[in-house]
């Protein structure tokens, strides 16, 4: 990855005063809260956790959750549940999101940085170089979403074998993290 694609100083909060990264995080989450409601018929069960963990856990307090992978729409659609917030850069997740797929150009990086992502080379291993990143995230008490299967997968299954880097920013973070499991269906049809 050339070092123009990293754009690490996107990806903080206080870039251009926090401005784009907020017109993309609601931007993005408006389309979300769009296709759940509108295009998708949405249920979501104990949507209450997940929103008093964002919401109120306390602040050097990691959250991590961890969920299947069916689209590449995944995240953000997820979060478009009603009330779930979309407009509070503050409240949004980091993510894990694939190198290959979403920082392959100078715009998308950009792009994708104000969004909260933090590029992972698929294969790379768990000491590659945004790892640190992921947990410097969980060391500042942040909201860090992962794809522990590595890939969509689109088979109607059981998930698939897990990927370890997940399970080695739970034992490496300063702080343990909550972790909450979340399993979605039906991303894969839109």
């Amino acid at each position: 990855m050339g070092l123009g694609r990293k754009m690490e100083w996107a990806g903080r909060a206080k870039h251009l005063g926090g401005i784009p990264r907020k017109v993309v995080l609601m931007g993005v989450g408006g389309f979300a809260k769009i296709v759940a409601s509108i295009f998708n018929t949405t249920s979501v069960h104990n949507a209450h956790t997940l929103i008093r963990l964002v919401r109120s856990r306390p602040s050097a307090l990691p959250l991590l959750t961890v969920s299947n992978h069916m689209s590449t729409l995944d995240d953000p659609l997820m979060w478009g549940f009603k009330g779930f917030s979309t407009s509070d850069p503050n409240l949004a997740r980091w993510v894990l999101a694939a190198d290959d797929i979403c920082f392959k150009n100078p715009f998308y990086s950009y792009f994708f940085r104000l969004g909260k992502c933090i590029p992972i080379i698929r294969g790379g291993g768990i000491y590659q170089e945004h790892m640190n990143e992921a947990l410097d995230r969980l060391a500042d008490g942040q909201w860090l979403h992962t794809f522990p299967e590595g890939k969509v997968s689109q088979v109607d299954a059981p998930i698939r074998r897990l990927k370890w880097g997940t399970a080695s920013l739970i034992a490496r973070a300063p702080v343990t993290p909550i972790v909450l499991p979340i399993f979605h269906h039906g991303f894969q049809e839109i």
